[in-house]
């Protein structure tokens, strides 16, 4: 696939996100109507099935042979398999429960795959007004301004985010906070923004040396590795080995000696795959 199409695909996917977002951001100051998932902790709102709707009819309507993972669609029951075809990976509105408390971190994640590889990500903040993109050979970007990984080498010397997620299962729960103990001991301080795409951004941005999270989906992470990767950061498996984009836990760093580092104290859990 050619250059030119990527970017053909990518200019159209930012449009879409941006539209999207408008959405959002009218929603957002609004009641919302709230469902759960899994458990009480796992939300939905119309918005995020609205919003899907919109990416997933617009850019089938202008590239009708491209294949489409949306969380929504899949947690409704819907195919989620990643094939070689051009794929895109949908996240409505990462950090939905920060949109139904009025958190402003949370934003619509759209990532490009073809033959299995992430080649456009787009990150859009409406709220925060920030809008995060990478089209893979030629870096990541804010809004115009050129993004770049920390320069740290130490975990001492840095900030990592790391999640609680949704579960609410004695062990994993456990696991996690355990990890979450391993960190503090050994990094400058930690956070938690709630939303996948927005805290590897973060990386990407610089101000933050690590993200760890166990339990998330691929329409989390898709756009945001390539973000990351292209802003001189590395994506890997929480153990250290490559990631594999469907096997829902990511580890996002500045760079090899700090992910290593990471590797070495937390403990990995193990969950389906998506």
């Amino acid at each position: 696939m050619m250059g030119d199409e990527i970017q053909d695909f990518f200019k159209t996917g930012l449009e879409v996100a941006k539209e999207a977002g408008e959405r959002v951001k009218t929603d957002f100051y609004r009641n919302k109507k709230i469902e759960v998932k899994e458990n009480f902790a796992d939300l939905v709102t119309e918005t995020d099935k609205a919003v899907e709707d919109l990416i997933m009819s617009k850019l089938g309507q202008k590239f009708p042979s491209h294949k489409f993972i949306g969380e929504e669609t899949v947690s409704a029951g819907g195919h989620c398999e990643l094939t070689d075809d051009p794929t895109w990976i949908i996240d409505p509105i990462d950090g939905t429960t920060n949109f139904v408390h009025g958190i402003p971190h949370t934003c619509i994640s759209i990532g490009l795959a073809v033959n299995k590889q992430i080649v456009a990500g787009i990150v859009h903040c409406p709220i925060l007004e920030e809008t995060y993109t990478a089209i893979k050979g030629h870096g990541a970007f804010c809004n115009s301004d050129k993004l770049s990984v920390s320069h740290n080498q130490e975990l001492k010397g840095g900030v990592v985010i790391i999640e609680g997620g949704t579960s609410r299962v004695k062990e994993i729960l456990d696991a996690k906070i355990n990890n979450t103990k391993a960190l503090i001991e050994n990094c400058h301080g930690i956070r938690a923004y709630g939303s996948a795409a927005i805290n590897m951004c973060c990386v990407a941005r610089g101000s933050h040396a690590a993200y760890l999270e166990h339990g998330i989906h691929v329409w989390d992470i898709a756009a945001g590795k390539l973000i990351v990767e292209e802003a001189g950061g590395v994506v890997f498996d929480p153990s250290g080995d490559s990631l594999d984009i469907m096997n829902r836990r990511v580890l996002a760093a500045c760079n090899k000696e700090v992910a290593g580092q990471i590797s070495k104290i937390i403990t990995n859990i193990s969950l389906e795959r998506d």
